[in-house]
């Protein structure tokens, strides 16, 4: 049985209901944003089912772009967890038909503790939709689900409303890359937003040439090292650096003549270097933009290690 045609109305009918919420945003989104910005407490995101789960999703995202956020169930809440809400957060309440009893039964709450509360709910003269201060409009034209019971169009409507108000707060928040690491310190990004040069380049046994080493010397030097790569230095200096490329491209120009040549005469001078004080994703653009896999690694001149992709 071929699945592909019914795969494809699935994604149609869902992006017909983006394509709707698109439609429907205006001037309170502005709003909404703004009353995030003010507020000194979370933002505090509940729902029930699929829409908890989604609300889950948000808060989370929220929290790992500069809103302080969290999530809290409304089953929990009404039996001790409200004690987690502040006066000073802000509420957002998911519920698709806007009358989840759970969800209804926290209102009075968040109206008596002085809690400003956003719905997302697709009626607005619904119970949650005429008691909060701002409403999110969530409404589709129909759910992806062949029987519509499944929520499955409403739930990826909610999920990038809530996707959109994240941006739109970090945006206004000026919210920027390293930020971002600090809250991802495990993650591959965060590590490269993080860490230093220093902190990973190899300092035991480089490939260490000096002007006149002899090309069986540069053969095994750069075997050893096990880089692609050899550095003359003087004294420590870095004077030059010959490649695996290098080599290769004196034999072809030199033929016999190359076996007799010396360190000095096939080297790149004044060769791409970088301070152990810089992070690690600027050596990575570094080096994809210059197409090298290696990066010698100075302080004044003075070699103190060697990078290479592989090391990040």
């Amino acid at each position: 049985m071929n699945h592909i045609e019914s795969v494809k109305k699935v994604i149609e009918i869902e992006k017909a209901g983006l394509e709707f919420a698109l439609s429907n945003i205006d001037e309170t989104f502005n709003e909404i944003v703004d009353a995030i910005l003010k507020c000194k407490g979370r933002v505090v995101i509940t729902g029930m089912g699929k829409s908890g789960l989604v609300g889950k999703k948000i808060a989370a995202t929220m929290a790992s772009t500069g809103t302080r956020s969290f999530f809290i169930h409304p089953g929990e809440a009404y039996h001790g967890d409200l004690g987690m809400i502040s006066h000073q957060d802000v509420i957002i309440a998911i519920s698709n038909s806007g009358e989840t009893e759970e969800v209804i039964k926290l209102l009075s709450f968040f109206k008596e503790n002085g809690n400003k509360t956003i719905a997302m709910t697709s009626k607005e003269e619904s119970t949650l939709g005429k008691h909060a201060d701002y409403f999110i409009n969530i409404a589709i034209e129909k759910e992806a689900c062949p029987l519509e019971l499944a929520p499955t169009t409403s739930t990826t409507v909610t999920m990038a409303l809530g996707d959109a108000l994240a941006v739109a707060l970090m945006k206004a928040r000026d919210f920027k890359a390293e930020s971002f690491a600090r809250f991802h310190p495990g993650g591959s990004l965060g590590r490269k937003l993080l860490t230093r040069v220093k902190d990973v380049m190899r300092t035991e046994s480089l490939p260490i040439l000096s002007a006149n080493d002899s090309f069986e010397d540069i053969i095994s030097s750069i075997s050893k090292g096990m880089l692609g790569l050899g550095v003359i230095t003087d004294g420590g200096k870095i004077i030059g650096i010959i490649t695996d490329g290098d080599l290769r491209r004196c034999l072809q120009a030199n033929k016999e003549k190359a076996l007799s040549m010396h360190a000095k005469d096939m080297a790149t001078k004044n060769p791409m270097t970088i301070s152990g004080e810089e992070k690690i994703i600027k050596a990575e653009e570094l080096m994809n933009d210059k197409k090298i896999s290696a990066l010698l690694v100075a302080e004044k001149d003075q070699l103190i290690g060697i990078l290479h992709l592989y090391d990040l």
